[in-house]
């Protein structure tokens, strides 16, 4: 779509106005939106995350000069549209998610999933470890989402990435989380999650470190491996990205993750999700641009890799 003819207010409503998925008749990356948020602990709101990043991403045009590199020009980018899947039963719900993905997955090279609440990375991996086997799994987010349950619930915003690590979804001698920050429960949360194979920058950490150092410290941590990257928006501090189910002070700017993202170009990335963007809770669509650009950058990485 050429904004310089069609207004983007008035250009399809997809992501970035990019071709539905059936319009193309190849697809290296399909966008896809999962709206589910029963598995929120906190605010819920979630499931109308992907509408509204897509609104947010009207903006984005076609050269990323951070990446020098043209995110829908290098690869055919598609938007194959939103996963229905059951609101009121969460494990039905994610098995629709699983077998939704896979289908994509089956003729498209790449997903990049926009949520949606976090339960949905858990899914999404198990789908992308039969593609490309195990990955490092770099994961953004102000909270560790390892643990065991909520509430008895296996299958939470707060815990797919312990059910990953049983599942054997993911290397875990190659994964890290950038960002956590915040109260715990209690001391053992931290030697639980040590225990699954994940190494912990903090968002104090990377103010400390700086954006280039971070980049430097997942890059080893990673290594030659496939790599998959769940984002959770509410990694940015309150002020960058208020529209979020679950906030915490002390977070990292916009500036920050992005240039954080700019520093793993050239690593395999094989997918990738953007979720917990709760609209309700968003002013002037702060934070749903500043997901949209997330998802530029993540887009812009599978380009050059």
């Amino acid at each position: 779509m050429d904004a310089s003819r069609t207004p983007r207010f008035a250009g399809p409503p997809t992501f970035a106005l990019l071709p539905r998925r059936d319009e193309v008749s190849r697809c290296d990356v399909a966008v896809v939106g999962v709206p589910f948020d029963s598995g929120t602990s906190y605010r819920p709101g979630a499931r109308f995350g992907p509408a509204a990043v897509r609104q947010g991403s009207r903006l984005l045009r076609p050269w990323n000069p951070g990446l020098e590199v043209a995110p829908f020009g290098a690869q055919q980018v598609a938007d194959a549209g939103d996963i229905a899947c059951n609101p009121f039963d969460i494990k039905e719900a994610v098995d629709q998610i699983e077998t939704a993905a896979a289908a994509l997955l089956g003729d498209a090279g790449r997903l990049l999933a926009i949520g949606g609440d976090h339960t949905i990375a858990y899914p999404l991996l198990r789908v992308t470890r039969r593609r490309f086997g195990p990955v490092a799994l770099v994961h953004f987010d102000a909270h560790l989402d390892t643990w065991q349950t909520y509430f008895g619930a296996p299958l939470t915003h707060g815990t797919p990435f312990r059910r990953a690590a049983e599942d054997g979804l993911f290397l875990d001698g190659h994964s890290m989380h950038i960002g956590i920050r915040g109260p715990l429960y209690a001391p053992t949360d931290l030697t639980e999650d040590a225990g699954l194979g994940f190494k912990i920058v903090t968002a104090m950490d990377v103010g400390r470190m700086g954006v280039d150092d971070v980049a430097a410290a997942i890059r080893e941590r990673v290594g030659d491996n496939p790599l998959y990257l769940s984002i959770d928006i509410d990694v940015l501090d309150p002020a960058h990205a208020p529209g979020t189910g679950t906030p915490e002070a002390g977070g990292l700017t916009s500036r920050e993750l992005l240039g954080i993202l700019r520093g793993l170009a050239g690593l395999r990335l094989v997918g990738a999700d953007v979720v917990e963007v709760a609209p309700a809770y968003d002013h002037a669509e702060v934070t749903t641009v500043a997901a949209a650009h997330v998802c530029y950058e993540l887009l812009g990485l599978m380009a050059l890799g």
